[in-house]
This record gives C-alpha cells, structure tokens and sequence, in this order.
C-alpha cells in the first residue's frame, strides 16, 4: 500500500472517529468533490486528433480529483447500489471508428478492489457491463440489480472492457490524477488490461496526469447497533416427540439414526 494511500485512510479514521454517533445507514457518494460529474468536452485549445478523452480495455481508479487523494476510499462498509458516469458526445462516425478498432461497443462496470502492496488492487466484487452508447452526450446513474460488498480500505474504480468517451483531459496537474490496470505499456491503449473477474490482481504501474475519470459509485453504509441495545435472548426450540396409540412417531429416529 502507498503512503499516499495510507495518509488517505488515516485522515478517513480521524474524521469518522470525530463524526457524531449515528444508528441509521447513510447514503454516500463516493468519488464526488467539488467539481460534479460531468460530460467530458475536447478543451478549446486540443486539436480531434490530441483530445485522447476515450478510455480503452482498462480498469481506471481515481488517485487524486479536486486534490482529494483517493476520492472513492470506502470509510464504512456498506453495499455499492448505483454509479454515475459522465460521457461525452461523439459523431457516428467516431463510434464506428471506435467499436471497429476496440472489439465491440462501449461497455462498462464499476468494481470495488481490495488494496494491497505496491499498487496491487485485487476485485473484491464487480458488477455486469452496462452497454451505454444511448447516453453519450449526458450523464447518468445506473442502479445495481445486485448490490457490491464494499469494506473500509476498499477503493471504487471504473472498468471498461471496450471502450469509453469518459475522460475530462487539459485539469491541473496538481489536482486531476489516476491509475490504470496496466503494468507496462502505459501510452498503448489496445491491450486488454481491464479487471473483469471477482478475484483478479494486477498492479496499477501506470500513472496519468491533468484528467479525471467522470464517475462516482453510490453507498448505502451498514447501519451500527446503538450502545445499549437491548437484544432479545436466542430460544432454542427442541423438536418433541409425540407417539400416538397405534401408530408410529412422525420424528421417530430409524435403527441405527442418531437424534440431532
């Protein structure tokens, strides 16, 4: 684990441990800082052949936005129930282009990774590509039909197996960061890298600067037990057993049975 990540979590600890006590779970959105998802545009200045706003065959997490370091950090566990994207508006011509040259249409998901040693994430849990070519151009939240274990120290991230128009590009450099599933190869884009099974490590060695990935994932955390509630005692209910005249018992034990 970073030491970056690590200053991440211990500043989460502190916050949460001055945080008032709370019994009810609280919806969260994770990822979100001060500048709102959004649909990622070519800067003014960026020629089509530079605006490098699509993101290919990898699974993306968000490292630094807004200066927030690691803004999709899970600090309660909980259940991911929805992601929102940010997509941008492209020509058809772009998208055949693009559905020719990276093997399909635009597809995504959001996985949550369990964190480990130098930059190795591995897929605690992920949901099923969502194919969101009819919204490009807006942006828009998916609610899960089954929600994501999510366990402090976890992290959200973004994985698209084809590809996507989801990048904002031109941010300040100091502000905007990310990792990539890739371990080598940082700057080639059509090697299939993406996390797209429960269970799959990599390491995030590649490393961009001045972009965001626009998305957010959407927590329901688990509600606490208050001090000093009052639990009802267990009962352990003992099957009986009834013989009727004549007849045998229902839950008579056969020869050689043993009594649960």
């Amino acid at each position: 684990m970073t030491r970056t990540f690590k200053a991440a979590i211990a500043a989460i600890t502190v916050a949460v441990a001055l945080a008032p006590a709370s019994a009810s779970a609280l919806v969260l959105e994770l990822g979100q800082t001060a500048s709102p998802v959004a649909s990622p545009t070519c800067p003014a200045t960026v020629s089509k052949a530079n605006c490098t706003i699509i993101l290919t065959e990898t699974t993306a997490l968000e490292t630094l936005s807004d200066g927030a370091i690691y803004p999709t950090t899970v600090r309660t566990a909980g259940k991911i129930v929805a992601f929102t994207v940010g997509l941008a508006k492209l020509t058809k011509a772009d998208i055949s282009g693009l559905d020719s040259a990276y093997g399909g249409t635009s597809q995504i998901a959001i996985a949550v990774l369990k964190p480990g040693k130098n930059r190795l994430w591995t897929v605690r849990s992920e949901s099923p590509l969502y194919h969101v070519q009819p919204w490009f151009g807006h942006v828009v939240q998916f609610p899960l039909s089954t929600t994501l274990d999510a366990k402090p120290g976890d992290a959200v991230a973004l994985t698209v197996s084809t590809w996507a128009p989801i990048l904002s590009i031109g941010l300040p450099a100091k502000q905007f960061q990310y990792r990539a599933s890739r371990t080598t190869g940082c700057t080639t884009y059509n090697i299939q890298t993406a996390q797209l099974s429960i269970g799959a490590s990599t390491m995030y060695k590649c490393f961009y600067v001045s972009t965001r990935v626009q998305y957010t994932a959407t927590e329901v955390t688990t509600p606490t037990v208050p001090k000093g509630a009052v639990h009802a005692p267990r009962k352990t209910v003992r099957k009986t057993t009834r013989v009727l005249a004549g007849t045998a018992s229902v839950n008579a034990t056969p020869t050689g049975g043993v009594v649960p």
